[in-house]
């Protein structure tokens, strides 16, 4: 009997521990730091889109010397014509001296194919002297670094080598988009088809038309007029008018009294002759 009340005991000793056990609140599990995400990443600003498209036989920069003009403009192969002026002119030598010594600001340079000159009035450039073909070739040349992408930016009247005049050198750029860029020099309208060359200091692109400056077709100015003469006569004049009239004047008079001596002598045979012919009858 004994046993069995501690056994009981025991058992409802243990059955009470069990469920302090179970009631008592499991301790809360630490909260999970939040995931880190990863940084986005930035949008990259698209480059502009050129303006002029690269033409299929522009030459590469990989292959070409950016300071010699002349293989640069062979090799594109339609550019004859320009060649050989910018030699005759000795603009060539300039343009690579330039290119050697200065490299910051660059040069553009506006080249028109063998086939706008053809299109020139027949001797045209053979009626040019020589410091109008090296305006000429100024004129085709920008003082600056203009990449097919920033006609857009240039301020018109556009400088050019050979100055910047808005009356007598004036080269008016607009760039309409859509690769479309053209060029007004008052005389000329023009546009620019594509790119020959371009590297971070030259650039030469490829114009239809021969860019003809305006102050070779400005009309001379007119010379003064000469100061028209006086109405008046000069006093000499005068003088001499004064001394003829006198003359006729006095030739009347003589004149007169010539007629009045005739008269007297003719009476005078009339009587003395009438006077005879009584003496005959009497």
């Amino acid at each position: 009997m004994m046993k069995q009340v501690v056994l009981f005991s025991f058992s409802l000793f243990f059955l009470l521990f069990s469920s302090t056990i179970a009631i008592s609140p499991a301790p809360a599990a630490a909260p999970k730091s939040p995931a880190k995400t990863p940084p986005t990443p930035k949008a990259t600003a698209p480059s502009p889109k050129p303006l002029v498209p690269t033409l299929p036989q522009s030459p590469d920069s990989s292959d070409s010397t950016p300071d010699d003009i002349t293989k640069i403009l062979r090799k594109a192969k339609i550019f004859s014509v320009l060649i050989r002026l910018l030699k005759t002119t000795e603009i060539m030598n300039n343009i690579n001296s330039q290119l050697i010594t200065a490299k910051n600001g660059g040069i553009t340079i506006l080249a028109p194919d063998d086939s706008a000159f053809s299109h020139l009035k027949a001797g045209f450039l053979n009626s040019l002297n020589e410091n109008q073909k090296i305006e000429l070739c100024q004129f085709h040349i920008l003082p600056q670094y203009v990449s097919s992408s920033n006609f857009d930016s240039l301020s018109n009247p556009v400088q050019t080598v050979a100055g910047k005049d808005p009356v007598r050198l004036p080269l008016n750029v607009n760039a309409l988009g859509n690769s479309i860029v053209n060029i007004s020099t008052g005389v000329v309208n023009a546009s620019i088809i594509g790119v020959v060359y371009s590297d971070r200091n030259l650039a030469v692109y490829h114009v239809d038309k021969v860019l003809l400056p305006l102050d070779f077709f400005l009309t001379a100015k007119a010379p003064a007029l000469a100061p028209s003469l006086s109405a008046k006569a000069p006093k000499a004049a005068k003088e001499n008018s004064s001394a003829e009239d006198e003359d006729e004047t006095n030739q009347d008079k003589d004149n007169k009294s010539g007629a009045v001596s005739l008269v007297k002598t003719t009476f005078m045979s009339l009587g003395v002759a009438l006077v005879a012919i009584a003496m005959m009858w009497s």
